[in-house]
């Protein structure tokens, strides 16, 4: 009993590190519009973020039941003691972490949420067998909303954006178009990161609390999280939001860039519905994919810009790969637990820390901050181009058409009145000259062209 309750503050200690790594790593999916925009200065953004996410965290526990009642069988694995099952959830933490400390450091924009289910799942199948997963659980609180929420949000940010643009218009006479808007990606950027809260700090509560229940510290007929833990996710989260996450913004921010205020907003508010509804109906979203989706889809609704699908290509194989690499990792992890047992849990955190500051100090060769972020971005976040100059609309053309034809006719009477004044001086200076036979000719020839005309 001594060893497992050491284990249970060892998976406390690893979760709760990974609810810090989840915050810096999704802190992009809310702020990374309204930096690049100007809306919001960086330092300001993070800090915004990280006060929402704290708030969001206390507002719904509905995933964190999901995780802690439904993806492992608990009674399916019971028998092999609660100490094994312990070190299987310390084992896949350790999948999840590594994969998304490596993310991180390549500043590419996977989903914290996949990373965490494949850990747990690669090392509850390597300790527990095929019974130890309830898959039924999985397709439906975790697989179908992960096919089903992107698209979701896509097509909301498509039909947001192309009602932003019809019903505005672009009277404002600047490049940008509805500058306004970019007051409107505070709001909406806030409520991203208020459902961030709601939705991924309640997987790591999940998580503490299935530990809890393991050992017998919470009953397992009530599978919602102790206030405590409630407190500890969300500070957490929140100060993973406002320390990290500079990198994915830096990836993220220069796809956003040329984003215009409107497509921000629709993006974020997309964004924000479906995490929120979402959170409520209990699933487990990935918010990076849900962000991807809606920019993709404001991308889609503008006229004018182009969606690069390489680079949608790219990230999606970025999603496709982290829940089987974060298992993989998590299963050979829980190998060294059945092998080793409590030993085996001893290499595993050694190997964990070793695994955290390695990437860490090789994060430090090229450090990334709030000065220079923004400054250069990797291309792999370039999800939407868009040309500096967007093409004018029907309305701008028909304006542009009629302000050429009046200018056209005001030019063409200016140079008739400009040749009959010629004609008159000429005239005039034919009859001062007298009777001269060069003179008369000119007198005749002008009086000529101006019957003629």
């Amino acid at each position: 009993m001594e060893t497992a309750a050491l284990i249970v503050v060892l998976v406390i200690a690893l979760a709760l590190f990974f609810d810090f790594t989840n915050g810096f790593h999704d802190t992009a999916n809310a702020m990374a519009t309204p930096i690049a925009t100007g809306a919001l200065k960086p330092k300001t953004a993070v800090l915004l973020a990280a006060l929402l996410n704290l708030v969001g965290a206390f507002l719904s526990t509905e995933v964190a039941k999901t995780i802690s009642g439904g993806i492992i069988n608990e009674d399916a694995i019971a028998g092999a003691g609660a100490e094994l099952f312990l070190a299987l959830i310390f084992a896949g933490l350790i999948g999840a972490i590594t994969w998304n400390m490596l993310t991180w450091l390549l500043g590419l924009p996977s989903s914290s949420s996949h990373a965490l289910f494949g850990g747990l799942i690669g090392a509850t199948l390597v300790g527990a067998g095929l019974g130890g997963i309830d898959f039924g659980m999985v397709m439906s609180k975790i697989v179908l909303p992960a096919l089903i929420a992107p698209l979701t949000a896509g097509l909301i940010a498509f039909a947001a954006t192309k009602i932003a643009y019809s019903v505005t218009r672009r009277y404002d006479g600047k490049p940008d178009g509805r500058d306004g808007f970019r007051w409107g990606q505070i709001f909406t950027s806030s409520l991203v990161a208020l459902a961030h809260g709601t939705n991924d700090a309640q997987k790591t509560m999940g998580v503490i609390t299935l530990a809890l229940i393991t050992i017998g510290w919470q009953s397992g007929a009530r599978h919602e999280p102790e206030l405590w833990v409630i407190v500890a996710c969300a500070f957490t989260i929140a100060l993973g939001t406002y320390l990290g996450g500079w990198r994915i913004i830096r990836t993220l921010g220069k796809g956003l860039t040329d984003v215009k205020p409107a497509q921000g907003f629709a993006a974020e508010s997309s964004t924000a519905a479906t995490i929120l509804a979402s959170s409520a109906l209990g699933f487990a979203l990935s918010t990076t994919q849900v962000a991807s989706g809606s920019v993709i889809g404001s991308g889609l609704g503008r006229r004018g810009s182009t969606v690069r699908w390489k680079t949608v290509g790219r990230i999606g194989i970025g999603w496709l790969l982290t829940l089987p690499a974060a298992g993989a990792v998590g299963a050979l992890a829980a190998i060294l637990v059945v092998w080793f047992g409590t030993w085996g849990v001893v290499i595993d955190a050694i190997l964990a820390v070793v695994i955290i500051l390695g990437l860490f100090m090789r994060s430090r060769h090229d450090a990334v901050t709030s000065a220079n972020a923004m400054s250069d971005v990797a291309e792999s976040g370039m999800a939407i181009e868009l040309p500096d100059m967007p093409p004018p609309t029907r309305r701008q053309q028909r304006i542009a058409q009629a302000k050429a034809e009046a200018k056209a006719r005001a030019e063409a009477r200016e140079q008739a009145k400009a040749q009959k004044k010629a004609k008159s001086k000429a005239k005039a200076a034919a009859k001062a000259s007298g009777s001269s036979a060069p003179g008369a000719t000119a007198s005749k020839e002008a009086d000529r062209d101006e019957a003629s005309e």
